[in-house]
This record gives C-alpha cells, sequence and structure tokens, in this order.
C-alpha cells in the first residue's frame, strides 16, 4: 500500500496526466526525473498547492486529482514499474522533508485513514 498512498504525489510529479484506455496509466511521463522536482521547491510546492486546492492546477494537476482516488483504491495497480519507483522515492522523500505537508496530503485523501493504516502495515514488513 506504500506505493497506493505515494501515487497521490508521483502521478503529478510524473506529469501522469491521462489514464491509458488500456490497464495501465500512461508511462509517457515516466522519463520525467523526479529527482529534479523535488529539488525544485517552487515546482513541489505549486504541485502540493494544486493537491491541496490552496493554488492554481496544471493540467496534469486536474487530472491527478481525478485519477488519485482509483490510484489509492486499486493499490497503484496501473501503475508502470517506474511510477511505483518513483512513488516510493517521493513518498520518502515527502515524510522526510515535508512531514506536515505529507500529513495534510494524507488527512484530505485518506482521511479515514484506510490506506495509511495498510501503508504503515506494510513499510513495518518492509514493503
Amino acid at each position: 500500500m506504500k506505493t497506493s498512498v505515494a501515487i497521490l504525489v508521483v502521478l503529478a510529479f510524473a506529469g501522469l496526466a491521462f489514464a491509458a484506455p488500456e490497464k495501465q496509466y500512461t508511462n509517457k511521463f515516466d522519463n520525467v526525473n523526479v529527482d529534479d522536482v523535488l529539488g525544485n521547491g517552487r515546482i513541489l510546492n505549486n504541485y502540493l498547492k494544486c493537491l491541496m486546492e490552496k493554488g492554481p492546477c496544471t493540467a496534469e494537476g486536474r487530472e491527478l486529482k481525478r485519477l488519485l482516488p482509483d490510484a489509492l483504491e486499486s493499490e497503484c495497480s496501473k501503475c508502470t514499474e517506474v511510477q511505483r519507483r518513483n512513488s516510493n522515492k517521493v513518498i520518502n522523500y515527502l515524510r522526510a522533508n515535508k512531514p506536515g505537508e505529507w500529513k495534510l496530503l494524507l488527512d484530505k485523501y485518506d482521511s479515514k485513514g484506510i490506506y495509511r493504516a495498510k501503508y504503515e502495515s506494510q513499510s513495518k514488513k518492509g514493503h
């Protein structure tokens, strides 16, 4: 479930905007350098503001908000392998460097703690 929770952010950072008609989200943006996005405070904060409805969204940000519930519910089953790896990178970064924003995202997108509980359980098992 770690991947599922992380997808809420990685979809934005990877530029994942459109679900492909097949079973996976598009890989069109899998080559985006997530490290560059995480290292650019302005871009990162703009995505976070979009997700929290505190600022304007790009087209990708709007699509992210539309796809996010499906990604969480499906445990990232439509994610490519690159998206899963990037998800881990993003979640680790946010937890370590932006814990306040991470908590706000969890509170907004997982208000009942369903995915958070699964994430914490798997995190303790080393997944």
